[in-house]
């Protein structure tokens, strides 16, 4: 289990306590800290001497220090797990269950809700917009209104909790360094999907997510980097026909945020909200230069993700048909 952490000490009690109480007990936990000044370091030393500490001289994001902690695992399953969650006591023995009884399967996601209401769903899977957006399927919904079976086919599951199969990032890789945060999981999901291996969804095993707590759920550098990111995963894993829709696809997503910011609704209520609106803007835009300039490099790494596809690009296609969220899904929050 990796979990990376920046600035943390606050929620790694919870965190770290719930794994010493899991039923399941073979297993390894790396904690990789992001250069801290908050005394993290120490305190995990001092108090969690079983937690194997990877300490790090500065913050080089969630993607690249999940890399790191690779670098140090040795089991058959990697399993990341955010910083700012808590673990049910057999959430691990669920999981390592399931992926047992799915050798095909190179991800296996679990039920992500919120911390402080356990009926709030976060993430059951994540779900995919036509320009490459994603988000958390069935966020906000209560879990007493789904009717879902034990094992459920996703397209992937969110980083937030998620185990994945060593054989698999051996296959394709692990995140990908250039994204930081965000959306790397998306990236790595659909290269594992590209490749022919299967996601599912454990949805009796449960984590609880305080969202948002390290960058804020509509911060100037979470806007940065998910609008960004999500060229780079339309760039390196989308199809042709995908990748030339895209643009009118970004255009209709656009168009769809003014709404919800004239509306008062969801992430545009947040922006109309902010402070700092003119931040918020100022951020996007960068973001939309910045992942252009990106693209000869995503080129060339799409490279190597077009030589372990194993999937149709029908087939692929209605994958991400099966799981697509409009972009009203996407934006409204409420």
């Amino acid at each position: 289990i990796i979990v990376v952490n920046w600035n943390g000490r606050e929620h790694l009690a919870d965190c770290l306590d719930s794994l010493a109480e899991q039923t399941y007990r073979d297993f390894e936990v790396i904690l990789v800290d992001n250069g801290s000044q908050d005394d993290s370091v120490p305190y995990v030393q001092d108090r969690y001497s079983w937690v194997k500490v990877v300490s790090l001289p500065s913050n080089i994001g969630f993607a690249s220090g999940n890399n790191r902690g690779l670098e140090h695992a040795s089991g058959a399953y990697i399993v990341t797990l955010n910083n700012d969650t808590r673990a049910c006591p057999d959430w691990l023995e669920r999981l390592v269950r399931a992926a047992e009884a799915h050798p095909r399967a190179g991800m296996v996601g679990c039920r992500i809700c919120s911390f402080k209401d356990p009926e709030l769903i976060d993430s059951v899977g994540m779900g995919f917009c036509r320009d490459g957006m994603s988000r958390g399927m069935n966020r906000n919904r209560r879990w007493s209104e789904l009717r879902m079976s034990e094992i459920e086919e996703i397209l992937l599951p969110s980083a937030c909790a998620a185990l994945y199969r060593r054989a698999m990032i051996d296959e394709i890789g692990f995140f990908d360094d250039d994204f930081f945060a965000y959306a790397e999981d998306s990236d790595l999901g659909l290269r594992g999907r590209l490749a022919g291996w299967q996601a599912i969804l454990a949805s009796r095993a449960v984590v609880y997510h305080k969202y948002s707590q390290s960058s804020g759920s509509l911060s100037a550098f979470k806007v940065y980097l998910v609008e960004r990111n999500h060229y780079w995963v339309a760039m390196k894993n989308f199809s042709p026909g995908g990748l030339m829709a895209l643009p009118w696809f970004t255009l209709l997503r656009y168009l769809e945020q003014v709404r919800t910011v004239l509306l008062g609704r969801g992430s545009g209520s947040e922006f109309r909200g902010s402070d700092s609106q003119a931040v918020l803007i100022r951020a996007l835009v960068k973001a939309v230069f910045d992942g252009l300039r990106g693209l000869p490099r995503m080129l060339r790494k799409r490279r190597h993700v077009m030589g372990t596809r194993r999937l149709t690009w029908q087939e692929y296609s209605e994958l991400l048909r099966i799981h697509r969220i409009t972009f009203k899904e996407l934006l409204d929050n409420d």
